[in-house]
């Protein structure tokens, strides 16, 4: 496809949100190259959710295959992609919503050895894990190398949101982990996973809202329209409850 049928095609797509956003930051966006840590609940609606924004390219993360239990909350599953490789599945189903994106997957496990080549040149990193061992990892990394690092997790019918830089409070700072200042070596680790082990129930709204407020905290990093939630401040949710939609600080 030509160049200029490309950009035309780009534009015609995020059109309707070009009101918001002046082309300079729309621009900015679609320059900007976004790590996705993880493939699931929250992070299908956040890689739908840059997708449609109009986001330049993602890296996406995940060493999984769909399941039947995925069903109820994963946007990227159906039945026939049960058992098909989650990052796979996830770039195939995204190049047919916006053939603009550069999509790179890594059907693996992001560990120590590659997390350079799956976040190094990125400009955010986006949290979409259930396993807290490895979030550490990647907010570790992302304070190295100086880019934002925005979280989400959920609980059943709860939801949390914040965004950690260079200059605020770290992950591990601000949730108090054990790891805190120490090497992540086995015997940290095991600590770790006696905080959070469990596989946390989930009800398939709640994932979803949290994946698409993580891509907008990414959309208002790179266009800088907007507010950003930086930790301290957390925003909190329960679908049970919408009293309980308030931002907290820690």
């Amino acid at each position: 496809m030509p160049n200029r049928y490309k950009e035309m095609g780009y534009w015609e797509i995020i059109s309707r949100q070009m009101s918001i956003v002046t082309k300079n930051q729309q621009t900015r966006f679609k320059d900007a190259k976004i790590a996705i840590i993880g493939c699931g609940g929250i992070g299908g609606s956040v890689i739908e959710m840059l997708t449609r924004m109009g986001v330049g390219e993602i890296n996406i993360v995940d060493k999984d295959s769909f399941d039947m239990s995925n069903l109820n909350r994963q946007l990227m599953s159906d039945l026939s992609v049960i058992g098909k490789s989650k990052a796979e599945v996830t770039k195939e189903k995204i190049q047919k919503t916006n053939p603009y994106i550069k999509i790179n997957a890594f059907n693996e496990e992001l560990n120590e050895n590659n997390i350079e080549k799956i976040i190094g040149d990125c400009d955010i990193a986006i949290d979409a894990l259930d396993n807290l061992i490895t979030r550490v990892m990647v907010s570790r990394y992302t304070k190295k190398i100086a880019i934002p690092f925005v979280h989400g997790a959920i609980h059943g019918t709860k939801g949390q949101l914040t965004v950690f830089t260079p200059e605020t409070k770290s992950y591990e700072e601000l949730f108090s982990l054990p790891s805190q200042g120490k090497n992540l070596d086995d015997e940290v680790k095991e600590e770790l996973k006696s905080v959070s082990s469990e596989v946390p129930p989930v009800i398939g709204p709640i994932p979803n809202i949290i994946g698409a407020l993580e891509a907008f905290e990414a959309f208002k990093i790179i266009t800088e329209i907007g507010k950003v939630t930086l930790a301290p401040k957390i925003l909190n949710i329960d679908l049970l409850d919408f009293e309980s939609f308030k931002i907290i600080e820690l």
